[in-house]
């Protein structure tokens, strides 16, 4: 039997509540992901089969790939690029982005670790000891990046697609996952938030090494 799916809980303002079909939706891909999460640790990542990720969530095989495209999604993805949108829309219009972006960031993880502290470690060992799951990383932060285009955007009058916009958003997403993949290399040593803001501490000072 499927354990009890743990519901993200990070919220921020102007989030609407969810509807009864979004939220099993929701309950869904978590349980989906906990599962996932539950057979990795017992199995292993490469032993793991979607089939098995299906019976031990209770629903189909295609049920999964409805909801992830791909097992490798599964480890990556979660709740919270809504969430972090509205962090950054609730920012004071005239405050530099860079640090509506860190303190967005720094809510966000103080989240994570305080309900899914486990799954963020289990996730982070996957990405240094899977490739697979290491190259689909960066196509999934695609997605992360959108969400910040569109914030950055309005709040600055310009393009999603401008090439500031990117090359700004490209920095600190960029920075966001060599402090990540660095944590993980490193045994989990040491306080991701702090090395997540000596990296932004670095973007902010002009990358003066």
């Amino acid at each position: 039997m499927a354990a009890t799916p743990r519901i993200p809980a990070f919220t921020a303002p102007e989030t609407q509540p969810m509807g009864l079909r979004e939220r099993k939706k929701l309950k869904t891909r978590v349980a989906i992901r906990q599962a996932t999460y539950r057979l990795i640790q017992e199995q292993g990542y490469e032993a793991t089969t979607i089939e098995q990720i299906a019976e031990a969530a209770e629903v189909s095989p295609s049920t999964v790939f409805r909801y992830f495209a791909t097992k490798e999604d599964i480890v990556l993805t979660d709740e919270y690029d809504p969430v972090m949108e509205a962090v950054l829309r609730s920012r004071p219009a005239d405050e530099p982005p860079l640090v509506s972006v860190r303190l967005m960031m720094r809510e966000a993880l103080s989240s994570f670790l305080t309900t899914d502290d486990e799954e963020l470690r289990q996730r982070t060992r996957l990405m240094v000891e899977v490739p697979a799951i290491r190259a689909r990383m960066t196509e999934t932060m695609s997605d992360t990046a959108k969400v910040l285009a569109r914030v950055l955007a309005d709040r600055t009058g310009r393009s999603a697609d401008d090439l500031g916009i990117r090359v700004f958003i490209a920095a600190v997403l960029g920075a966001l996952r060599e402090v990540t993949l660095y944590w993980g290399e490193h045994n989990q040593e040491g306080d991701l938030l702090a090395m997540i803001n000596e990296a932004m501490d670095e973007l902010e000072g002009g990358l003066r090494l």
